[in-house]
């Protein structure tokens, strides 16, 4: 076997998380230029992540220039697998207890669109694009993340194709909305093994019978959001919508909520919110029914419109005597609970747009896109891979049965993280674990690696609410 020749190491820890993929690059610039890649993505912002940027070249005239034309190269031309890529990243942070994914998590799914100008880009068309809140000319792609209280990351990414770029429209085979997209995506987790809860997603994909449907024979669990004017089929004069049931329930004040049941969402940084919860039992919905519908909101009185939930889920209340639930059943705190974390897409978008580039790429093609968006996901996942790495090292260590020196120090008392009771993941609080102390740092870290603290400070700062809990 031929040796391979070495590259030049990545700065600091990132160099270890990139040797994990390796194996994936069997020629040495394509090793090469994916490290420079990831660390050109954890500069800091101060340009824009074009590839003058990330080859650290002069802007316009360095397009030219060889180090960018190498990475130009590797995004377009190079022959390597992105969805390869993508499945060692998330093998990657599954083989590190302080980012494996647990039952506990959601799979979160959100499509999100940016400004692109021209036609010949792939995939570009005017369409609704959810950065400006607009129709505008742009990408949309549709994604999937997995996420709990204490971490999320990237699961994949799709692109959404405009029915203009087929031959037939929206009646050609291939064309796919963006719930078929989501569905896929949904499909591809399960495939591969990803252990979530249920699907989250907002009002888009719950008000689309087919995606509910289509969770529903898989029997795949979901909380989707529903729009307040959600209705059925209902008699003249009875109440028949979400928001009328929710208007009509009995509510006093906290002291006596009436058919209202108090939700504690405690925040990371120590803010709690009393949330108050409704089961609704009306028309196709209640808690012995396939399908449940729970309202949550701030203030049963005026059912204010920014933080109000209409939520549906097939989630059980309870097991039954006569029929064992598909799912773990699941309280109306349970469900306020699970999509919470839907927070974290929008966390999610502010990181890999800001910080990472994602819609700053100079290719048209669609493989090119698509490599893109695979590697701004593995920087992203660096850092968490970073963080927890440094957690795990934190780890006391068991004393070595023939070590007699008790005059040596001894290793810190509490673990940041590990596994807990029956094989549970147990994660430290990113907060005030995680990123203590950051990672040490040499002459050759360039500030890649603090940037990864950063990002990852900068994420858990605005986390999702605690795992809720009923107020007694």
């Amino acid at each position: 076997m031929t040796t391979r020749l070495p590259v030049d190491p990545a700065p600091g820890p990132l160099e270890a998380f990139a040797q994990n993929f390796d194996p994936l690059f069997p020629r040495h610039n394509q090793r090469q230029a994916f490290r420079d890649y990831l660390a050109g993505l954890l500069l800091p912002a101060e340009r824009n992540k074009t590839l003058t940027a990330l080859a650290n070249t002069e802007p316009v005239v360095g397009a030219q220039a060889a180090p960018t034309q190498r990475l130009q190269w590797f995004l377009s031309e190079s022959t390597w697998d992105a969805d390869a890529v993508n499945a060692c990243r998330l093998a990657t942070l599954s083989a590190l207890p302080a980012t494996a994914p647990d039952a506990h998590g959601a799979l979160v799914i959100d499509e999100t669109g940016d400004r692109k100008d021209g036609t010949h880009t792939a995939h570009v068309g005017r369409q609704y694009l959810g950065s400006i809140g607009k129709i505008d000319n742009g990408v949309v792609s549709v994604g999937a993340l997995w996420a709990d209280e204490q971490i999320y990351y990237p699961v994949d990414v799709e692109p959404y194709t405009p029915a203009h770029w087929f031959a037939r429209g929206k009646s050609d085979p291939a064309f796919r909305t963006k719930p078929q997209i989501a569905l896929a995506l949904v499909e591809q987790a399960v495939d591969a093994g990803l252990p979530f809860r249920a699907v989250v997603a907002d009002c888009f994909y719950g008000e689309h019978d087919a995606f509910r449907l289509g969770l529903h024979t898989r029997g795949i669990g979901y909380v989707l959001a529903l729009q307040p004017s959600h209705a059925w089929w209902h008699p003249i004069g009875t109440l028949g919508s979400l928001w009328e049931i929710a208007d009509a329930a009995v509510w006093e004040n906290a002291d006596s909520p009436g058919d209202w049941t108090p939700v504690a969402r405690t925040f990371r940084d120590g803010q709690t919110e009393t949330w108050w919860a409704l089961e609704v039992v009306a028309g196709p919905y209640g808690p012995a029914k396939a399908t449940r519908a729970v309202v949550a909101t701030t203030d049963p009185t005026t059912l204010p419109e920014g933080s109000t939930w209409y939520l549906l889920t097939n989630l059980p209340a309870a097991a039954t005597a006569h029929r064992e639930p598909a799912h773990p059943t699941a309280d109306v705190a349970e469900i306020v609970r699970l999509y919470g974390l839907r927070i974290w897409v929008e966390q999610s978008y502010k990181q890999v747009k800001q910080s990472l580039g994602w819609a700053q790429y100079q290719v048209r093609g669609d493989r090119a896109i698509r490599r893109h968006w695979q590697l701004i996901c593995c920087a992203f996942a660096f850092c968490w891979w970073a963080a927890g790495q440094e957690a795990r090292e934190a780890r006391p260590r068991e004393p070595e049965q023939e070590s007699v020196d008790t005059d040596a120090p001894s290793p810190a008392t509490e673990s940041v993280a590990g596994r807990g009771e029956n094989g549970q993941a147990v994660r430290a609080d990113a907060s005030s674990c995680v990123m203590a102390g950051g990672v040490a740092r040499g002459p050759g870290m360039v500030g890649t690696v603090g940037l990864a603290d950063a990002l990852v400070a900068g994420v858990v700062r605005s986390a999702p609410a605690a795992r809720s809990a009923a107020l007694a």
